[in-house]
């Protein structure tokens, strides 16, 4: 494979990389389009500019093997008869996989698979006996080609029709003794733009096509008879055709130029386009000539503007923030400090002024960067049509995807963690969810299974939901099969509620499959799920109907950098949680909790509720126990629990520190930040601490064990962390 030594080859490629997945994805979702339209010609057009593109690209950053095999698909799309071939969609989509295999080896360095078998069905498919190769023009006399114009280039036409000026089709035959036949085409897109608008070219303009006819739209106020003057370059062009198209002003009836295979064949039957009415589904307002050129001249502008800059630089500039974060809360403690000594000082208003300005620009800073880590969760439900639609014929079922939510906004880092998640979440949807086309039509549902993906935000949270129509998760079948793998015995799975069942199905290994299958059966994904949601510091949750279908919610914070957390003292040690996982703070004596099957509960407004106790029990008889408590009730989906704290220490924004392995020995802490005063506070892993509480809720000494866990981790963090502090 061919590689650049220069630095700016490298470069080159990187960008190569970056446009090549882009690519991919637009070849996928067109090539889905073919197989549920197939024969449409137009669609197969934009999978060979895409592979055309693809192409070009490849070559220029020298990756000839790439190149040379979209070289061979593209001369396949050439053929007048590819769009009829039943093969084409398949081919397209294998094509599709290899590139992505052959961009994976390229930038990993590995050795290219195999495209033999691969070359050998596009060769086959060229190789067809019905498959044409375009005609060329015996005859002298020009005529106007049934060319379909894009949608773009049809709006176009009408606005230049609604602007007065009038939309001639050109065709201009390159002279065949022409040396420059590219050049040539040059020539004349220049001569008729100094004559009009030009809408449209085929070949496109920066083709590198050979082809001898030349077609243009394009808009004037000159006669045709100027215009095929224009046009006759001696030695370049050899015969001219300028014919008018007709299209009414459509100001006050806002219908379009449909793209649909029937106006289609009604421009090549009255070989030019024809203004339709369009069905009201499709139908879309055509904007005043000059409200449209505004609105481009607003893209064009748009698109100058954007720039592709690396993570790493946003999260340099977001470590920096968190920083400045960390000064502001040092800076109020001082200043706090400095009003205790001196409450009559003038200077305590100037500084309290002072502060407020900068936590105001500091806030808006804050929410300035987080804008830009900031995506479109677009950027990863557009992989999984293909996903679903190559899962189902698979496992030999008829299922639709159904996509909302495709503007929610998400933290790219989160973005790229959640991708396995979902991914394990919608295999699972038509794999176990969705039933086969009998079966359904057995039970009175449609044979076509649906699949729903939906991204939306919830306060300071965003939600990605999966959910389906199939036969939903069997409550019972879930406790037997958790019984015969001794996750738990009979007496334990006979006290357990349908919520604490479902969660069995997220343990490493848990399956219902009763066969193993390339799709599932083999107890790994959801396993997954459940583990980066926590290491995410989210949740997942269940909620089934048998018969009906099944939805995963997946909640998520915005960005795992920097929180509005709840400090609170738990035996004078200092721990702190996400606010916004709180509910609500009560408060209690030690004599409302009481003991059911070795789980405290505090019976709170009618409502039972479990609770756990992060430090140890307290010595002496329950009816004599009078210290007060509070309760930080927490809500982890549809299940409340309460944590008893000593203190609460009040609200603060900290800046989340990762923490290794070396650190901390447990996993009931996600990560600890450092206050104002360079005291260190350990962010407890809600998701860890309900976990560990359902394992050992039996353990009389449950207390005890978290309070021991915690309080080696606090040391170790300390010890580290105490000399950053003092620095």
């Amino acid at each position: 494979m061919s590689q650049y030594p220069d630095e700016r080859g490298a470069e080159l490629r990187e960008l190569f990389f970056e446009t090549a997945q882009e690519l991919l994805q637009s070849l996928n979702e067109e090539t889905l389009k073919l197989e549920q339209h197939p024969g449409d010609g137009e669609i197969v057009r934009t999978i060979r500019r895409i592979v055309h593109t693809l192409k070009g690209d490849s070559a220029a950053a020298g990756f000839q093997e790439l190149s040379e095999l979209a070289h061979a698909l593209e001369d396949v799309l050439a053929l007048e008869t590819a769009s009829a071939h039943a093969s084409l969609a398949e081919i397209a989509f294998s094509t599709a996989d290899m590139f992505a295999a052959m961009l994976s080896c390229y930038r990993n360095q590995t050795a290219l698979p195999s495209t033999a078998a691969l070359r050998k069905r596009i060769g086959d498919l060229a190789a067809d006996p019905k498959a044409k190769k375009p005609r060329g023009r015996k005859s002298k006399a020009l005529k106007v080609s049934q060319n379909n114009w894009t949608e773009y280039e049809k709006l176009a036409m009408q606005g230049a029709a609604d602007q007065g000026k009038q939309v001639y089709h050109i065709q201009a035959q390159i002279d065949p003794h022409c040396a420059m036949p590219i050049a040539a085409r040059q020539l004349v897109l220049k001569a008729l733009s100094e004559m009009g608008e030009v809408l449209g070219s085929r070949p496109e303009a920066g083709s590198t096509e050979t082809a001898p006819l030349f077609q243009l739209l394009v808009a004037s106020t000159r006669s045709s008879g100027e215009l095929a003057a224009r046009c006759r370059i001696p030695t370049v062009v050899a015969q001219v055709k300028v014919e008018a198209v007709k299209l009414k002003p459509q100001m006050a009836e806002p219908n379009v130029i449909g793209a649909t295979p029937e106006s289609q064949g009604a421009n090549g039957n009255g070989n030019q386009p024809q203004a339709r009415p369009q069905p009201e589904a499709e139908s879309a307002p055509v904007a005043p000539a000059q409200e449209r050129g505004t609105a481009d001249k607003a893209v064009s502008a748009s698109t100058e503007n954007i720039l592709r800059v690396d993570a790493e630089r946003i999260d340099t500039v977001l470590n920096l923030v968190g920083e400045l974060i960390v000064g502001k809360s040092m800076l109020q403690q001082a200043i706090n400090e400095f009003a205790r000594h001196y409450p009559k000082d003038s200077m305590r208003g100037r500084f309290a002024d002072a502060m407020a300005f900068q936590s105001r620009v500091l806030n808006d800073l804050q929410r300035s960067v987080m804008k830009v880590r900031m995506v479109p969760v677009e950027q990863l439900f557009r992989r999984f049509p293909r996903i679903v639609r190559d899962i189902a014929k698979q496992c030999g079922k008829d299922v639709q995807l159904v996509v909302r939510g495709q503007d929610t906004d998400l933290d790219k880092g989160l973005l790229d963690a959640i991708a396995e998640p979902l991914t394990h979440l919608v295999r699972n949807a038509v794999g176990h969810g969705i039933e086969t086309a009998e079966e359904r039509t057995r039970n009175g549902k449609p044979a076509q299974g649906t699949i729903r993906l939906d991204a939306y935000h919830q306060g300071n949270q965003v939600v990605v939901e999966v959910s389906d129509d199939g036969r939903g998760i069997d409550a019972q079948k879930v406790k037997a099969r958790a019984v015969e793998r001794g996750s738990l015995s009979a007496d334990e799975a006979a006290r357990l509620s349908n919520g604490d069942i479902l969660q069995l199905i997220f343990q490493p290994g848990f399956s219902t499959a009763e066969r193993v299958t390339e799709v599932s059966g083999r107890g790994v994904g959801l396993d997954v799920v459940q583990t980066v949601l926590q290491r995410l510091k989210g949740t997942v949750q269940v909620e089934t109907r048998p018969g009906q279908g099944t939805k995963f919610r997946l909640q998520l914070p915005l960005t795992l950098a920097i929180i509005k957390a709840l400090l609170f003292r738990v035996e004078q040690r200092l721990y702190a949680i996400p606010l916004n996982a709180v509910g609500e703070i009560a408060r209690a004596d030690e004599s409302e909790l009481h003991q059911v099957d070795g789980c405290e509960i505090l019976q709170l407004r009618n409502q039972v509720l479990p609770v756990i106790r992060l430090g140890s029990l307290p010595k002496g008889p329950a009816s004599e126990r009078r210290a007060r408590v509070f309760v930080l009730v927490i809500s982890m989906g549809e299940r409340k629990f309460g944590l008893l704290v000593n203190a609460l220490e009040g609200e603060e924004e900290l800046v989340i520190k990762a923490l290794d392995d070396h650190t901390v020995e447990t996993d009931l802490v996600s990560g600890a930040s450092i206050l104002g005063d360079g005291r260190v506070v350990l962010i407890l892993n809600l998701a860890a601490l309900v976990e560990r509480f359902s394992k050992m809720r039996h353990d009389p000494e449950m207390g005890a064990v978290f309070g021991l866990l915690l309080s080696r981790s606090e040391r170790a963090r300390s010890a580290q962390a105490a000399p950053e502090a003092q620095a």
